[in-house]
């Protein structure tokens, strides 16, 4: 049976310019266009699939603003790529100190926090579409999202691999961002783990108390 078409939501309108707009500023003169079409690639995947949900499905607003922040965020690191994004310079600037010196990071640890807000963003657009495709009853609602975006994480860290072996040295590396980690994409699977269970409880808490 065909989808019934939703009527559409002029704030969702108003996310997709904004992303365009911030696309396209930060499309203008990034540090490696290479690595940056690499980056890009996924979006351009996505962006299709984002707007057939959006056309047919009744997603929430609080799940389409998070997949705009995440989205936001990749970019910033496509356009610096992500082992360089100066985010402790831009930290300084605001408080005055090195949050990474405070932190005892040794590394750029911008890729490790998108991967958490991979796990703790993109979870509840997927938790809503589980719910309207299979209404579960069941732990199951919230257990199969979680699996999902572990899924997507464990494939995204083989796409990671894989171009590192394809590509050149230098732009595999930039891709890949492991920063001379062994461990990386074993952390940044954990990480992304985390930002799900996470974002699952939130979401369950919102869930009942929508209902109380």
């Amino acid at each position: 049976m065909k989808p019934q078409r939703l009527k559409r939501d002029p704030y969702l309108l108003w996310l997709f310019f904004g992303f365009v707009f911030i696309w396209t500023w930060l499309a203008l003169g990034p540090h490696y266009r290479s690595d940056w079409l690499l980056e890009n690639i996924l979006v351009f995947m996505a962006v299709p699939v984002l707007g057939w949900i959006w056309y047919w499905r009744n997603i929430s607003r609080l799940a389409w603003s998070c997949i705009f922040l995440f989205l936001v965020f990749h970019e910033i690191g496509a356009h610096y790529t992500y082992s360089e994004v100066p985010y402790d310079l831009w930290w300084q600037e605001l408080f005055g100190f090195s949050l990474d010196h405070c932190l005892g990071f040794e590394r750029n640890q911008y890729d490790r926090w998108v991967h958490f807000l991979y796990g703790l963003l993109i979870l509840p657009l997927v938790a809503e579409l589980m719910e309207r495709l299979f209404p579960l009853d069941s732990f199951l609602r919230w257990l199969i999202p979680v699996m999902i975006i572990m899924s997507h994480s464990s494939l995204y860290e083989l796409i990671e691999w894989f171009s590192a072996e394809v590509f050149s040295e230098e732009l595999g590396q930039a891709y890949l961002g492991a920063q001379g980690d062994i461990w990386d994409a074993q952390k940044d699977m954990a990480l992304a783990l985390m930002g799900a269970l996470l974002a699952c409880v939130v979401y369950f808490m919102k869930r009942r108390f929508e209902k109380n």
